[in-house]
């Protein structure tokens, strides 16, 4: 998500990074993110279906109502699992609401330029909505769980932007606020158009600084907090920002080379902060 759980468009830079993280977790732990993780999962592949914009709308709605239901007391059997943990852990009903918001945002429409409110109000419910649910399993408190979750979660899923511009344009979607494109000269809003720009890096780097930035707030939070209770979120965070330098290093010009952590680099990082 933070991802975090990679979720929905927190557009799963590979699983791996996220069973990494959340492997060190004790056992209870890792169980309660991987409920949260699949519910992730089944709610943005709904949103990123074939099916038609109505039947993705009433899926998403289904799933708001079995949330509900649970909240209220009931169950529906695909929640069953979910109960102990929400009570375990303190989950809010309105973190697991924000999240199919944000799926519903983009099976709606092809989210296309959006201003940089409605790009952080989208943040927002796909990202951080599922750090405040993974921050109270990691037992941060109050006050400091939030502000990582919105730190941790802006950075992580502007990350995966920067990530996906090419895949996303092929879905007809394009994340780039709109505020930036002018800024850089470029009045098209059309993905393909729009990537194919000789100006598109200047479109892209405000966004790579602002996602740096997130990640320095999110930082200094882990860094005041015991290292038990932050190594998961600071493995992700080691791995998204290694991601974040190498596409700023390759740049945005076409051609654009899909990027990577290596290996090698992946295990150094859950070395570092997982456990030494």
């Amino acid at each position: 998500m933070m991802t975090t759980v990679e979720s929905a468009n927190q557009k799963s830079a590979a699983p791996s990074s996220f069973y990494s993280a959340m492997r060190i977790l004790p056992r209870e732990q890792r169980e309660a993110m991987f409920l949260i993780y699949n519910f992730c999962r089944q709610v943005d592949d709904i949103a990123d279906s074939d099916e038609p914009r109505e039947a993705r709308r009433q899926g998403l709605d289904q799933w708001r109502a079995d949330i509900n239901a649970l909240y209220d007391g009931s169950r529906s059997p695909r929640l069953a699992d979910y109960l102990s943990v929400i009570r375990q852990f303190g989950l809010r009903s309105d973190d697991f609401l924000a999240i199919i918001d944000g799926m519903a945002m983009d099976a709606a429409e092809d989210i296309r330029a959006p201003d940089l409110a409605k790009l952080d109000l989208y943040c927002d419910r796909v990202a951080s909505a599922v750090g405040r649910l993974s921050v109270k399993v990691f037992g941060l408190d109050e006050v400091d769980g939030i502000a990582l979750a919105h730190h941790l979660g802006r950075a992580l899923q502007l990350t995966n932007i920067l990530r996906d511009l090419d895949e996303d344009a092929a879905l007809g979607r394009l994340y780039l606020p709109k505020e930036m494109l002018a800024k850089a000269g470029i009045a098209t809003t059309e993905p393909r158009a729009v990537l194919d720009s000789p100006a598109l890096p200047k479109a892209c780097v405000p966004l790579v600084e602002r996602a740096r930035t997130h990640y320095a707030q999110a930082e200094e939070i882990m860094r005041r907090n015991p290292r038990r209770i932050v190594k998961a979120p600071r493995v992700m965070g080691k791995v998204y920002g290694a991601i974040l330098d190498l596409l700023a290093e390759r740049g945005f010009s076409s051609p654009r080379p899909p990027v990577r952590v290596g290996t090698a680099a992946r295990i150094g990082i859950l070395l570092r902060y997982a456990f030494f």
